[in-house]
């Protein structure tokens, strides 16, 4: 039975590639950063742009990950995790939300460009694997959007890159086990306190005797302050979640 499906598994893998190639030749691909005709095999991405990809690298805070300027030789907490309760265990971008990362989740999240969701997912893989290789999960869940908005944007950006995270990772994806209960106007132009004020009792959980005791790996496309992945967090650890870990695509 096993063989019967590794052989199903790679008949599909095959067909997904030689999809992959009559796509291409009918729709030839350009880079999502640069838009030259020629981005790295397979990807939206030229090797000039992932080349310009500013990715994450310490020093920074242990609990949110954002980076600090200098040397530091001992465990950080950023000015933002000192002054408020941090409900996640730890968070981390793969890189700056700026050049063609921001170009990339801006055109993903707004213009509904969701063939970028795989190149995406590559950042996330690698976030992961840098920064959480010892830790454990059950689940990956996205970041819920409320109903208005989802209605209006058509999809969910954080739900399409969790889902591509989880099949990655081998793991379930945890649908619905959160919600956002509350319409709140954009966080882009609040201050770190408005934010934290904007999303406060935004999210519920349902299926709590499902989430009781569970390892979450949080997902979101750009963190800045990580007000919404923190109460997001809150709502799932008041739930009964063990742990809460939170990747990001980007650090705003």
């Amino acid at each position: 039975m096993r063989g019967i499906v590794e052989r199903m598994r790679s008949a599909v893998v095959r067909l997904k590639e030689w999809g992959g190639v009559a796509l291409d030749l009918a729709y030839p691909r350009v880079c999502a950063g640069c838009g030259s005709p020629d981005p790295a095999a397979g990807r939206f991405l030229c090797w000039d742009c992932l080349s310009r990809v500013e990715f994450i690298q310490p020093p920074f805070c242990e609990l949110c990950g954002d980076p600090v300027g200098g040397r530091i030789g001992h465990a950080y907490h950023c000015a933002l995790c000192s002054g408020r309760r941090v409900y996640f265990d730890r968070a981390r971008s793969a890189a700056r939300y700026d050049g063609p990362i921001g170009r990339m989740i801006r055109d993903f999240k707004y213009n509904g460009h969701l063939w970028l969701v795989e190149d995406l997912a590559d950042f996330l893989v690698a976030a992961v694997r840098s920064h959480f290789e010892e830790t454990s999960f059950d689940a990956v869940v996205g970041v819920p959007l409320h109903w208005t908005k989802l209605r209006a944007r058509g999809f969910n950006q954080s739900e399409w890159l969790a889902a591509a995270l989880a099949r990655r990772l081998r793991l379930p994806i945890a649908r619905r086990c959160v919600r956002r209960i509350r319409a709140d106007p954009t966080q882009t132009h609040l201050t770190a306190e408005k934010r934290a004020a904007n999303v406060l009792g935004a999210f519920a959980t349902q299926w709590n005797r499902w989430i009781d005791g569970r390892r979450f790996l949080l997902v979101d496309d750009v963190m800045t302050t990580g007000a919404t992945v923190n109460e997001c967090s809150r709502a799932l650890k008041m739930g009964g979640a063990a742990s809460v870990y939170v990747v990001t695509v980007a650090r705003g």
